[in-house]
Parts: C-alpha cells; structure tokens; sequence
C-alpha cells in the first residue's frame, strides 16, 4: 500500500490534504520488525516517532524492583512516541514488539521543519497528544480507585469493541496479550488475574478458552466495568 494511503489510515494525520501528506511521505521511513524486537528502549535518544501499520507493540517500563509496567498496547492505526517532541530528548519508555509487524517512522527534524511550514501538523500532534492524555487519565482512574474485577471487565469490553466476533448473542475476543502482560496493565499479579477469570467464569458471565475469551453476559460485564469500590 502506498505510504499516503498508510499515513491517512491514522488519526493523526486524518485531517490533512493530500498535498500534506505527500510531504509527510517523502520524510517517513518504513520499518518491519520482529515479535520481541524493541524499536528503542527507555532513555535511548528520541529521534522521531511511530505509526503502527501492522502487528502490535507495547510500551514498558522496569522498575527498581524488576517488575515490568505496561503503559500501552499500540494497536494498528496509533501513533506513538510523540513524546520525542518534548522533556529530555530521551525516550522515556521501551517499545517492544509483542507480534511481528510494519511501523512507519517520522524523524524529529523532518517533521518540526514540516510544522515550522504548515500549522496543519501542528494542529494534527495537538489532538494527539490531547487523546494520548485523556487515554492515561482514565487508566489512572481505574488503578487508583476501580478494584481488579472492575479493571479487569474494563478491558474485556473495551477488546470487544476493538475486536471480536458475535454470533446468537454470544462475543469471542482475543486477549492478544499474555496473562503476565494484562497483569502489568492492570496494576495487579497474574495470579490474581487468574483468581479473576474464574470468578467471572463461575458466575458464568464469561468461559476462558485458552487465549480466547468468550462473553456470555456482556451488559453484567459492562456493569461490572462500571463498578467502583
């Protein structure tokens, strides 16, 4: 697919005209990387920022423990690393690739001449970083005052609405991370993760199929995700 057509694909740069986008084109990069592949870790240089094309990617940081926290799940069609813009000039999280994939790179010095001639993208970084913020609020909300089965439900329906199947009022969705990630995301243990899954699938609002989650009762699991302690 042509790089234009890759680059309308994202919120971004949605609201630019074409003549834009052929000028964002000719500075981007594409990049295909592996499953566990980092494209930067934290604290390398931040000489640009990312569209996921195809695949998915995290972003981490370790603490002084140890303990890896997942910031994000990137998915198809998000920018990320916009953060190069700003602070330090230093990545202040690693992107690490969960599933083979493509990304299209934006180097810094490209883009701030590009912004330097068009308010266009200027406007367009503005609304995303503007969601970015709103994205992370409400992940704060939910760690600071929403308990595990309400995270938890949270997620579940919020992969429904981004991928999943429905047949006779039944929903099948795909993790698309492991128990040990999810767990990091939510700001609890995998085993309580698991505690968790069981309790909803004895109250039979949901059954586990390995990686796949199928949801029996989806308006208890939206309440669920509504609940607060």
């Amino acid at each position: 697919m042509e790089l234009i057509e890759l680059l309308k694909k994202s919120l971004l740069f949605s609201g630019l005209k074409d003549d834009d986008l052929a000028e964002l084109a000719a500075i981007t990069v594409r990049r295909r990387f592996g499953k566990g592949e980092s494209l930067f870790s934290e604290g390398d240089e931040a000489t640009g920022f990312y569209l996921l094309v195809s695949g998915s990617i995290k972003l981490c940081r370790i603490a002084h423990d140890g303990r890896e926290k997942v910031l994000h799940f990137v998915q198809p069609r998000e920018t990320f690393a916009e953060a190069a813009f700003f602070g330090d000039g230093r990545y202040p999280a690693e992107a690490r690739a969960l599933a083979a994939g493509e990304a299209l790179y934006l180097p810094k010095e490209g883009f701030l001449e590009l912004m330097g001639r068009n308010p266009n993208f200027s406007l367009n970084l503005v609304v995303s970083l503007s969601l970015m913020l709103r994205q992370f609020a409400r992940q704060i909300e939910e760690l600071s005052f929403a308990d595990v089965t309400s995270r938890l439900a949270s997620f579940l329906v919020r992969r429904s609405a981004e991928k999943s199947a429905s047949y006779g009022g039944i929903t099948y969705i795909d993790l698309g991370v492991k128990k040990g990630e999810l767990a990091s995301r939510l700001g609890t243990a995998s085993e309580t993760i698991s505690r968790t899954l069981r309790k909803l699938k004895d109250e039979g609002i949901i059954e586990v199929q390995g990686s796949r989650v199928v949801i029996h009762q989806m308006e208890k699991l939206q309440k669920l995700s509504e609940r607060h302690e």
